[in-house]
């Protein structure tokens, strides 16, 4: 997630500089051979290029339209996993009792037991934010070297899975966890199971016990809801279009545009001939610009359809996921050495 008011012009141009270097090379190489081949004949009305404009100006705002759907409810899945989070902690933290026990639990096993659960509800987080980072072939960051150019690199990039695991978890639990393919519902079985097997102990109330499931079940939910998002793309047949549409338009639009600047110049060579003549090299700044436009519009719904990537455009789950663990951990009595601290920001930019 950018982190500044605006991007920048210069980061703006930097962005996006091939595509406008091709700009410039396609318009000049129309104009040019408008100008010294003698193809004045090569030319077409701008009503279908209008047509033309104003369909890319539609799918292109429908596109871009989703992709803010897409990104806007994937930022409100894990604004969800905040509050349930907290609320799974505080409910493990005053329901976990000797209260409805005939023989108490120690009291030193009791904080083991709130920590084994608190420390695999933050494993849990971890092994959700790895998946939502798994690279998908219809993502864009592989794709186009100025979206990653930056040194863009999440965290979940940095280190192993269950290297991060092995921070929260038992190896018991990592020896579960080895042959499962989706390891954050694993880890909310053993969550499950846990609280069953104190409930059974004593020390966890039957209502109690309903209710942290009930909270179980959320977290299923939002998990489940974050994994559609991911594994469900922008459907490629609009994107598709949207992309090639832009490009027609593109590619057409010197037909019209160079015989009109090339008309004008004509038109004012009588009063001004040196600017007559050039005068068709005007029409290389405004393709250029009108061009860029709507590339540039067409890109940002493109790279706005997968909010998980870890681009500069995305939804910071690591940052996230991060803070609730170190909320978790305070609450626990931890001491700020023992707690990681949040990831920084990088080039104005959180993961």
């Amino acid at each position: 997630m950018h982190t500044k008011k605006n991007y920048t012009a210069l980061e703006m141009m930097k962005w996006t500089r091939f595509e406008t270097l091709l700009f410039v090379i396609i318009i000049s190489l129309w104009v040019t051979a408008y100008h010294f081949l003698d193809l004045e004949w090569l030319r077409i009305p701008w009503t279908p290029i209008a047509l033309i404009g104003t369909a890319v100006a539609f799918v292109i705002g429908f596109q871009n339209n989703a992709a803010y759907d897409r990104i806007w409810e994937a930022r409100k899945i894990w604004g969800g996993i905040v509050n349930t989070s907290r609320t799974f902690a505080v409910f493990v933290k005053d329901m976990i009792d000797n209260e409805h026990k005939k023989e108490p639990t120690d009291p030193v096993e009791l904080e083991n037991e709130i920590k084994t659960l608190t420390y695999r509800h933050i494993a849990w987080m971890t092994a959700l934010r790895y998946s939502m980072r798994a690279p998908k072939q219809w993502e864009t960051s592989h794709a186009h070297r100025t979206n990653r150019e930056w040194g863009f690199i999440p965290p979940e990039r940095i280190s192993s899975l269950e290297d991060e695991l092995r921070l929260y978890i038992s190896e018991k639990d990592l020896a579960y966890l080895e042959d499962k393919n989706n390891k954050q519902t694993a880890l909310l079985y053993l969550q499950s199971h846990h609280l069953k097997a104190l409930k059974i102990k004593g020390n966890i109330w039957e209502f109690s016990f309903l209710e942290l499931e009930n909270v179980i079940k959320e977290l299923f939910t939002l998990q489940g809801k974050s994994e559609r998002i991911k594994n469900f793309p922008y459907p490629r047949q609009f994107a598709t279009l949207n992309h090639f549409f832009m490009w027609v338009f593109v590619l057409l639009l010197p037909m019209a545009l160079v015989p009109q600047f090339a008309d004008i110049g004509i038109k004012i060579s009588d009063h001004h001939p040196l600017i007559g003549k050039l005068f068709i090299w005007f029409s290389v700044p405004i393709f250029t610009v009108v061009s860029w436009i709507f590339h540039t519009m067409e890109r940002i719904g493109r790279t706005g359809d997968n909010p998980f990537e870890g681009t500069a455009n995305d939804v910071p789950i690591s940052t996230i996921a991060r803070g609730i663990e170190i909320d978790l951990r305070q609450n626990l009595g931890e001491s700020l050495e023992e707690i990681p601290d949040q990831f920084p920001a990088k080039y104005d930019t959180q993961f």
